[in-house]
């Protein structure tokens, strides 16, 4: 099992920004409990960070034939990217979008997902317990 990692716009400023909402972890740990949990249970585990929204789409492409899930943390451009949306719905993968936060419960232009519905599901809320339950998905419940 081979899974592609996407995270998009300020998530490298994890640990820095806005720590009353996102928390003390930085994106560098972040990434190490996501592959220590992978590791466990025999998923390999590619991450990709951008800001810039064009770089997303070429990984997204890129990853075609190559792994057999995607999880993506599209940030801001989760409300707005139908270039994203397009992207995942071009290619054979099944993809998880994933927030650390509940977007359902921070400011009203946040509560709309332009990317889920090119997913299959949405897990959002649970910090980095989001990331580790995409990968379950993926994995058919078996770590869970």
């Amino acid at each position: 099992m081979k899974v592609l990692i996407i995270n998009g716009p300020n998530l490298n400023l994890l640990g820095r920004r806005e720590v009353d909402l996102y928390g003390k972890l930085t994106y560098d740990e972040l990434c190490k409990k996501i592959s220590d949990f992978a590791k466990l249970h025999n998923v390999e585990v590619d991450f990709y960070q951008s800001n810039i929204e064009g770089e997303i789409i070429n990984k997204i492409h890129s990853a075609d034939g190559i792994y057999d899930g995607i999880i993506i943390n599209p940030g801001a451009y989760t409300h707005y990217s139908y270039a994203i949306y397009d992207a995942l719905r071009s290619i054979k993968i099944p993809a998880i979008e994933v927030h650390l936060t509940n977007i359902y419960s921070r400011e009203d232009f946040r509560r709309k997902s332009v990317i889920a519905p090119a997913c299959v599901g949405q897990i959002s809320g649970f910090g980095y317990y989001s990331y580790i339950m995409a990968i379950s998905y993926f994995t058919k419940g078996e770590l869970l």
